[in-house]
This record gives C-alpha cells, sequence and structure tokens, in this order.
C-alpha cells in the first residue's frame, strides 16, 4: 500500500541494529554498506485513497545514507 508520510514521525524507538536486522545483505546491497538500525514510530499518513489515519511505522536508516524501505503497520486511531 503507498501512503505519504504528513508531518513529523513521533515516538521512535529502535527495534534492531547491526546483525540482528534479518535483510541487512539486501540493504548494504542496495543502498551501500552503513551502520544499519530498524526503526519504529507513529505518525499521521495519507492512504492513496485520500483518506487521513494516524499510523505506525517502520523504516530502516543509516547514518550518511537517511531513512529507507517505509512500512505501514498498522492504524493506531
Amino acid at each position: 500500500m503507498r501512503f505519504k508520510i504528513l508531518g513529523a514521525v513521533g515516538e521512535v524507538e529502535k527495534i534492531a541494529e547491526g546483525r540482528g536486522i534479518r535483510i541487512l545483505p539486501y540493504l548494504n546491497k542496495t543502498y551501500g554498506r552503513g551502520r544499519w538500525r530498524k526503526l519504529k514510530g507513529v505518525a499521521t499518513v495519507e492512504l492513496e485513497d485520500g483518506t487521513i489515519r494516524v499510523a505506525e511505522i517502520h523504516w530502516y536508516e543509516a547514518h550518511g545514507i537517511g531513512k529507507r524501505d517505509f512500512k505501514l503497520k498498522g492504524y493506531l486511531r
């Protein structure tokens, strides 16, 4: 499902880092080697159909590379 993040992501928590990330080889090959971390947070998102919801999102991030591969995990409100 495609979505657009509106505003800032809050309540950010680290889920995993380094070897604890299952898709680490994919991240290194696709975006470059880095100190990858998997994070989760809460944000307001706009869905494809125009609906605006508050949702939990997950993503991967590395210093110098940035945030990649956002996933919508569930709606909160």
